[in-house]
């Protein structure tokens, strides 16, 4: 699976600095990279990406999947904080398709998220039928209206508004989205128009999937971003895809567990400027 070339080896000895697993060691008399316990890889790249002189041979990552960087066409720091900036959650989506090239680039770059152990476990759907987006709606208001309904009981309204202040705030919310959904057939808060929605998932169980797919999430939203296509998390979805599992994976036909979720379309019109943030928070220790 893993071998050294010695012929190209310069024992610079960083694929024993980087890997994770410590499969690489230093022979005793400094010559020689070492390979030992080779059961342990998590083929996560390292070895590969670190070598300079293309001594790590693995099998894993033959040299197609290996590609030089070329540092000149990265953005700068300052272009990278300024596309973060820029970020906002977008809601003013338009009638426009999103281009399958910008779909594309927003899959790749929510797949090149890093994982816990480099399982890749993280998958994704990518809905843009209208009537699985009314599904999605649907289900959402669903999960959450009976909790509204039973706030709004004349014995215990006030109850509730004086303990769960914020809780009641979402009660009214909620209680305006479903009137105008209902009657009017307006979807005004939970996917707000958006032409495609985004859904992160995984099949297999994993003690870090819902972190996997927060990462893969955060990937895809910068990229939107750069692409101008206007996106926002879907946090209503995800608590009340938590509130009933399965649910919403069953009526979609996702095998697994849903964990995050991006509504997406072309925007009616970009953001001009970015404003700051409340003064920033941190401890040094």
């Amino acid at each position: 699976m893993i071998t050294i070339n010695p012929n190209n080896c310069t024992r610079c000895f960083r694929c024993v600095k980087v890997c994770p697993t410590g499969i690489f060691s230093i022979s005793e008399d400094k010559s020689s990279v070492e390979i030992k316990n080779e059961r342990r890889c998590v083929a996560c790249g390292h070895c590969v990406a670190t070598c300079a002189s293309s001594a790590v041979i693995h099998s894993k990552f033959p040299p197609e999947k290996i590609h030089a960087i070329d540092v000149s066409k990265l953005p700068t720091p300052e272009q990278t904080l300024l596309l973060i900036s820029k970020r906002r959650s977008n809601r003013t989506f338009s009638s426009n398709p999103i281009p399958n090239e910008f779909s594309s680039q927003i899959l790749e770059a929510a797949h090149r998220a890093p994982t816990a152990m480099n399982l890749q476990l993280v998958e994704f759907t990518w809905v843009t039928d209208p009537e699985k987006l009314k599904a999605i709606i649907e289900f959402t208001l669903g999960a959450y209206m009976p909790i509204v309904k039973i706030a709004d009981l004349p014995v215990i309204r006030p109850i509730f508004k004086t303990l769960f202040p914020k809780l009641s705030k979402y009660a009214t919310m909620f209680r305006t989205f479903d009137r105008n959904y209902r009657k009017k057939g307006r979807d005004t808060g939970i996917l707000r128009g958006a032409t495609a929605v985004l859904l992160i998932h995984t099949s297999e169980p994993a003690n870090f999937a819902n972190e996997d797919c927060q990462l893969a999430y955060q990937n895809a939203s910068l990229m939107a971003e750069n692409l101008g296509v206007s996106q926002f998390y879907t946090g209503f979805v995800i608590r009340a895809i938590r509130k009933k599992r399965q649910k919403l994976e069953k009526t979609l036909g996702i095998n697994g567990t849903i964990h995050a979720g991006m509504a997406l379309g072309m925007p009616v019109f970009q953001y001009p400027n970015y404003v700051d943030r409340k003064d920033i928070r941190v401890t040094y220790l």
